[in-house]
């Protein structure tokens, strides 16, 4: 079984006080692990979904002060950046990991992509039939958030956080730190192409 190479002690990362000493242990100990599974895993995602995928890491430059609850690796469109647009991402937390779709309020095109999710939400719904999807917009990070039906109330409700002035789309699938510690490379794989419908509607509005 080919594992991402996550250790429990990457998670404890996220328990540690002070910006300044979360951010080293970041940088040191999480943040090499997410560059190489970005190179490794953007071409798997680009031959799985057919779509060109480019990685990128967060920094968190504009943070000086909290220090950030969770970290990532987005594979978006486009090789200049990604929160612009709508993205997949691979995030870590202290509560696990995390395969999610992402549009943030600052990304264009959000109110076609609002519009995209309306008129897609019948196939939509086929896409996601038995699937439930977790919320991450306002989640603790401290146990991952329930998974609610893939139904048409659902992506309603989407496409309306998208049409509003700040608001964006983070959802998804999670695992918890045991489970994430032995998650399988093709699993991970797998969540982002059930993911992929939704993906698709967010680039096609951008």
């Amino acid at each position: 079984m080919a594992t991402l190479g996550f250790l429990p002690s990457d998670f404890e990362v996220f328990k540690i006080e002070g910006f300044s000493a979360r951010m080293q242990e970041i940088y040191a100990q999480v943040r090499p692990k997410l560059i190489r599974l970005g190179h490794e895993l953007a071409p798997e995602l680009g031959r799985k979904l057919h779509l060109e995928f480019f990685p990128h890491v967060a920094k968190h430059i504009r943070r000086t002060v909290n220090p950030p609850a969770e970290t990532w690796t987005a594979f978006g469109p486009s090789a200049r950046g990604y929160k612009r647009y709508g993205y997949l991402a691979l995030c870590i937390s202290g509560a696990g990991l995390h395969a999610r779709a992402v549009v943030k309020a600052e990304a264009d095109g959000r109110s076609a992509m609002a519009h995209g999710l309306s008129a897609r939400t019948p196939q939509l719904v086929k896409d996601f039939t038995g699937t439930k999807i977790a919320r991450y917009e306002k989640w603790d990070f401290k146990r991952l958030p329930p998974g609610v039906a893939a139904d048409a109330p659902l992506f309603d409700a989407l496409a309306d956080a998208l049409a509003k002035k700040t608001g964006g789309v983070d959802a998804g699938f999670g695992w918890n730190v045991s489970q994430s510690v032995r998650l399988d490379r093709a699993e991970l794989i797998e969540a982002f192409r059930e993911l992929e419908p939704l993906y698709r509607v967010f680039r096609a509005g951008a």
